[in-house]
This record gives structure tokens, sequence and C-alpha cells, in this order.
């Protein structure tokens, strides 16, 4: 069940996310290039497991710590992940809650993928600077995510948003409430929605944040070096090291 709702999740993520596979492999030679083959992640907002799945079967001899607040997605993650054994750890935990780090410990590298602009602006500069006291001199953050074009760029925010429709209407895939909907057909999913409408009861969209918020927010988080490792439009991977 788990695997084939990655599957479905997967698919359903590439109709909003245009060439979503090559951010992936992008952060995978960040860190091939970086740490080599032996190093311990953190897939922060890690949703089904899918960062934390390709980091473990490309790299054998490295760990993953996978944490996120959705209690359907924790459990998806747990039986995708539990193919790995004790080299991967799934938590339950919320990243607006001061302190989670000390739940993870010290890591190597930190790592999400459309999950952080669900914070607000100040939420996302905590979960940066919590990041940052995790990672030794050298550690990496990699952010991928949609970073919308504000006013200052009118002609690319408008090509992206008309490309974001073009993609999302040639995909037959599942959208996110349908993906939702097919994994509830498990009881054992289904038990969990309620809790699930409880905790996201009172979280709202935010705004969207620019690049530009991104990189100044992890320069104020502590992060030496910050750029962008990979583009397509307005979809960014970000790179920031400690």
């Amino acid at each position: 069940m788990s695997t084939e709702l990655l599957r479905l999740w997967d698919e359903q993520q590439a109709a909003y996310v245009a060439h979503r596979e090559n951010r992936f492999t992008a952060m995978l030679d960040v860190l091939r290039l970086r740490l080599g083959d032996g190093f311990r992640v953190l897939d922060l907002a890690c949703g089904p497991g899918a960062i934390s799945k390709r980091v473990l079967s490309t790299f054998p001899e490295a760990t993953a710590v996978a944490v996120d607040y959705d209690p359907v997605l924790l459990h998806i993650a747990t039986g995708v992940l539990g193919a790995y054994g004790n080299r991967a750890r799934v938590l339950d935990l919320d990243l607006v809650e001061p302190g989670w780090g000390a739940r993870v410990g010290p890591v190597d590298a930190v790592l999400s993928s459309t999950a952080l602009h669900w914070l607000s602006p100040g939420q996302l500069l905590e979960v940066y600077r919590e990041a940052a006291q995790l990672l030794p001199a050298g550690g990496v953050l990699l952010n991928a995510d949609h970073l919308r074009f504000d006013d200052a760029s009118p002609a690319l925010r408008d090509i992206s948003a008309r490309h974001d429709e073009l993609t999302q209407q040639d995909s037959e895939a599942l959208t996110y409430a349908e993906w939702y909907a097919e994994a509830a057909r498990h009881p054992e999913i289904a038990a969990l929605m309620p809790e699930r409408d409880r905790r996201f009861a009172d979280r709202p969209p935010q705004p969207l944040a620019p690049l530009e918020f991104h990189l100044a927010a992890l320069r104020a988080a502590g992060f030496a070096e910050v750029g962008t490792v990979w583009q397509y439009l307005d979809d960014y991977v970000v790179f920031a090291r400690r």
C-alpha cells in the first residue's frame, strides 16, 4: 500500500512541478560532491518519504531522519522507509514548535521539497535557524520549491503561471485532493483523517515568499553561503552552506 501511494504521490506532484525529477537529481549530485557516500540527512516535511527514499537507495551508507506533522503522510513514510531498517527514522514533529531540532540531533544535510511554503515568513526563518544549529561547519541545506515571481517580474510571473496551467492540463495524474481521497480508501489511513483535519484546522495557506526572501532568511539564520543549484522558471533548488 505505502509504495503504491508514494508512486501516486510522485505522479500528482509531477503534475504541479515540471521536470520534478531533475530537482532531485541536482540535490543528490550536491550531496555526492559535497559529502561523499556516508552521511546523515534530515528530510524536513518529508511527506510520504519521497526524498528519503531517493537518498537511501542512491547512497547505501547514508541514513535519514524523516519528519512531518501530517499523520497520513507519516503513516505512509513509515511503510515506505521501513524497507531500509535502522538506516531510516520517521518522526511526528511540528516545525512550528520551538526547539524541535532537539529530537533530531546533528545531521550533515537538511533537505526539503515542495513543503516549506506552508510556513509563514516568520516561521520559515525560525525553521532555517533551527536547521542551521543541527549542521556542522560545511553542512548543507537544500530546499526545492516553487518560489513565485512577484510584481517586480510580471512577465516571468505570467510565463510561469501559464506553464503551470499547461503542465497540469497535460497530466492524467490525481489532483492533491484526489490523492488524499485515494489514500483514505485504506481503512488504517481513513482512521487518521480526523486527526489530520484537527491538526491543520487553524493553519491556512501562507503568502508565498520569493527567492530573495529565502536567501536573506538563510543568511540571517547563520548560513555562510547561499544561492541556487537548479532552476526551471519559478521552481528552484535553494542551496545554503553552514
